[in-house]
């Protein structure tokens, strides 16, 4: 496996990312994460729908839980042809104690802390602390990756803008 040294940073500290960055054009790679009710969800489950994905290292972070709120509150305006995602290494148990706190019902969380089979395949695999790369990727009904931001530092927000027209621009 890639291993990435300095590619992200936590508060200015360099950390190793593992697997290779996915780019616009590429095929989005299949994956199997857990719901909150430890189901299996894969990119499949969602063909011929757009995909906001989005990567956070924990939901119990301020600014992972501002990236969650915010998408889900913009997917809710996009219609049924889009569906949101948020990956994280957080346990499933905790994706619903976070999902009911925080009223999301746009986003499905989901956890890849079983494998980090996800990160490794996406890109987002922090090995040190084996949590997820603050992410963002637009898959548009096809599976190719439409739009893609790795976040440099951790602790900063996304941007918000260029990934919701991207995504706008694709569904329609």
């Amino acid at each position: 496996m890639n291993e990435r040294p300095g590619a992200v940073t936590f508060q200015g500290n360099p950390l190793t990312v593992l697997g290779d960055p996915l780019e616009v054009g590429d095929a989005a790679p299949d994956f199997e994460l857990l719901s909150n009710a430890l189901e299996p969800v894969c990119l499949a489950d969602s063909a011929g729908k757009v995909r906001l994905i989005s990567v956070v290292p924990s939901l119990d972070t301020p600014v992972c839980d501002t990236q969650t709120r915010k998408f889900n509150e913009k997917i809710a305006a996009c219609g049924d042809n889009v569906v949101g995602l948020t990956v994280s290494a957080d346990l499933p148990f905790a994706q619903a104690r976070w999902c009911g706190a925080a009223g999301i019902d746009r986003v499905q969380t989901l956890s890849d802390h079983r494998t980090m089979a996800f990160g490794d395949a996406y890109g987002t695999h922090i090995k040190e602390l084996r949590l997820e790369a603050r992410a963002v990727f637009v898959v548009d009904a096809e599976g190719i990756i439409r739009y893609v931001q790795y976040v440099p530092e951790i602790t900063t927000e996304p941007d918000y803008e260029a990934a919701l027209a991207a995504l706008k621009d694709i569904a329609g």
